[in-house]
Order: C-alpha cells, then sequence, then structure tokens
C-alpha cells in the first residue's frame, strides 16, 4: 500500500473493507464492499437501466455491468445472482472479473491525496467500524441503493456511503465518486486547452506557452479533484438506515 499501488492480496482482506478493480485496461474501476468468506456486495446496473453522460464517459459505464457467464456454465457460488444488477452480492472472482484486487484507503492526509494523481483510489474522510459498514452494505442489498448513473450514482458512490454513511445531496452535478470527479476535472483542463490552441494563429505559438500551462492545468485537476473528495465536500449528508425506510438526519426521505 501506498502512493504507487494499493495492490492487496486476498488472504490480507478484512470484513468492511472498501475494494476494487480496474476494467478497461485501467480505464475505469469496480468498487465494492468486502463482507466475509469472499463475498463481495457491490452496485451493479443492467443493460437500460444506467443514466448516462451524454459523453465519452458512457463507453466506461459497463465497467459495472455484473459479468454474464454462458448459461451452460454458472458461477458454482454466485449461480444466479452473478447475472443479476442493481446492489448485488457474488463471489469474490465474479467481482474481479479476472482482473487485480485492490484496497480503497480512508482518512488518507491532503499530501497523500494529491500525491496520488488518479482519483477513485483513495479519499481523505474516516470510515466508520466495519460492523456499520457491513449493516449498511447488507441493507442496501435489501432495499437497492437507486438508479446508477455513471457520474451521481456509481459503484464507489455505493462503497464510500456504506463506508462512511455520507451522501452528496442528489441536486448537485457530480456524486462522491473520486474517479468520476477526476474524469469531470481532467475533460475541463482538456477543453480548456483545445480552446486556447484553437484561439491562437501559430501552433508553435501555443507549444511555446504549453509548459507552464500544463503546470497549470494540472493544479486545477488537483484542486478540483480535493474539492470534490467526500471528505471535505460541505454538500453532503449523514444517512440512517431504518428497516421501513432510509431517512437522512434532517428528516427528510431519501428512499423508501
Amino acid at each position: 500500500m501506498g502512493v504507487l499501488t494499493n495492490k492487496i492480496e486476498r488472504e490480507d482482506l478484512k470484513p468492511g473493507d472498501h475494494i476494487y478493480s480496474y476494467r478497461f485496461a485501467y480505464t475505469y474501476s469496480h468498487h465494492g464492499i468486502y463482507v466475509n468468506e469472499g463475498n463481495v456486495i457491490h452496485f451493479t446496473r443492467g443493460e437500460g437501466q444506467e443514466t448516462g453522460t451524454g459523453t465519452v464517459l458512457d463507453r466506461f459505464i459497463g465497467s459495472s455491468l455484473p459479468q454474464r457467464r454462458p448459461l451452460d456454465n454458472p458461477c458454482l457460488i454466485c449461480d444466479n445472482q452473478s447475472k443479476s444488477d442493481g446492489v448485488i452480492s457474488t463471489c469474490i472472482d465474479c467481482f474481479l472479473s479476472g482482473g487485480d484486487l485492490y484496497l480503497y484507503e480512508y482518512d488518507v492526509s491532503r499530501k497523500f491525496f494529491l500525491a496520488k494523481a488518479r482519483g477513485g483510489t483513495c479519499t481523505l474522510a474516516s470510515s466508520e467500524p466495519p460492523e456499520q459498514v457491513i449493516d449498511r452494505a447488507f441493507y442496501f442489498l435489501r432495499k437497492g441503493f437507486g438508479v446508477y448513473n455513471v457520474i451521481k450514482n456509481n459503484c464507489e458512490d455505493f462503497a464510500l456511503c456504506c463506508k462512511t454513511g455520507l451522501q452528496v445531496i442528489p441536486t448537485v452535478s457530480v456524486g462522491q465518486s473520486g474517479q468520476a470527479a477526476s474524469f469531470q476535472a481532467a475533460a475541463g483542463v482538456i477543453l480548456s486547452s483545445s480552446l486556447e490552441f484553437l484561439g491562437r494563429s501559430s501552433p508553435l505559438g501555443f507549444l511555446a506557452t504549453n509548459v507552464t500551462r500544463l503546470v497549470e492545468s494540472y493544479g486545477k485537476y488537483c484542486d478540483n479533484r480535493l474539492a470534490n473528495d467526500i471528505g471535505v465536500r460541505q454538500d453532503v449528508r449523514k444517512v440512517v438506515l431504518k428497516e421501513e425506510t432510509w431517512f437522512s438526519v434532517s428528516g427528510g426521505t431519501l428512499a423508501a
């Protein structure tokens, strides 16, 4: 564990850990909560049930699709569960889908957070005790976690909510997902640089100042990532789970 990698071995996993695995040649990651004895609870989406972004991000949304096994070769552990969608419980092999295993880090310092150039690997927020994390995961397994949205309500949002008990107010433009915030921050930097290039009459003039602009752009990227981290945001609320309904501490009903 460290700045360069969060890779972990299966034997080192503990109940309540937030784990993830990369998809599409490390372009996107799928997240879940390890609960016990090789079982993982994670949030997936069914085809046609997601809310997309209308951008290139929709190409990566499939990373949270449950992995479809041939009908004549079902998983001996998960059986039909591995072919479901929404919040599901599967074996760790179906969760990883052939990828490596990584551990999401909590309660990291700002310096460490910014040293991780890639989002979706750690947060400044603190995790609650494993028992509470697992209780939330099983609650959402029974009650669901809403409609999958690659920006506002994805698999990382689910795992973060299980770990911290916090959820971003639904009216905002981005959820608590670190990788979604990174994608949006990077897209903003790329768009800004592209517009500047188009506004110059000479490509050489653009290249002459490109190094300085690159440093400034990376600074903006880091600032945007940090501002969207669940550990520093103000537009979040604590959720209290009850068997009948799901309430926020402010008293409003989040889900029935």
